[in-house]
């Protein structure tokens, strides 16, 4: 557990209270604030895995908590993003298939972790993670975002439908594969 991907992991969790804060509060320092904070936890949710390949500093640990981390950290700021009506109406809907498709991927490794059967993360599903921290990162800023690109929401909601389109696909692969073991 004492190791710099490790702990990079928790520090990413740790920060959510603070994120949580600051995207519920109506004002562009706050939004600015937000995504900044959100940006660093992306960049230690690339960091922590590359380091831990890298040097040599995979643990247990790491290897249960890191993507439960992710998954957390996403279903927050997704979670807030309504909350803070950021995305309302239609745009609940790729939010409820992002959050399903992740309940589900955890739920089909946890079943098929005791038989040693593994799910790898393929290539399509790290795009599909690096679409939606960017489309997470307009939608943070929302309106605020607007004085630097003009169609900052915009950008945000045609991103979000990008990586929720390759969120079904991805989830249909991994349950294909699911399926064969049962």
């Amino acid at each position: 557990m004492k190791n710099l991907p490790n702990a990079m992991t928790i520090g990413r969790l740790l920060t959510l209270p603070l994120l949580v804060i600051l995207m519920m509060i109506d004002a562009a320092w706050a939004a600015w604030s937000a995504l900044a904070l959100y940006t660093l936890g992306c960049i230690t949710d690339y960091l922590d895995g590359y380091l831990a390949r890298r040097f040599h500093l995979e643990s247990n640990f790491g290897k249960f908590l890191d993507p439960i981390a992710d998954k957390i950290f996403i279903a927050t700021v997704l979670i807030c993003l309504i909350a803070n009506h950021h995305l309302s109406g239609w745009g609940v809907i790729p939010v409820l298939l992002i959050l399903c498709r992740e309940f589900l991927i955890s739920g089909l490794r946890e079943f098929f972790g005791p038989q040693n059967i593994q799910f790898p993360v393929s290539r399509l599903a790290k795009w599909k993670t690096g679409i939606q921290m960017f489309a997470l990162g307009f939608l943070i800023m929302g309106e605020y975002g607007t004085t630097v690109i003009a169609w900052n929401v915009e950008i945000g909601y045609i991103l979000l439908i990008c990586a929720t389109i390759l969120t079904v696909m991805t989830g249909w692969t991994y349950m294909k594969e699911g399926m064969k073991h049962l």
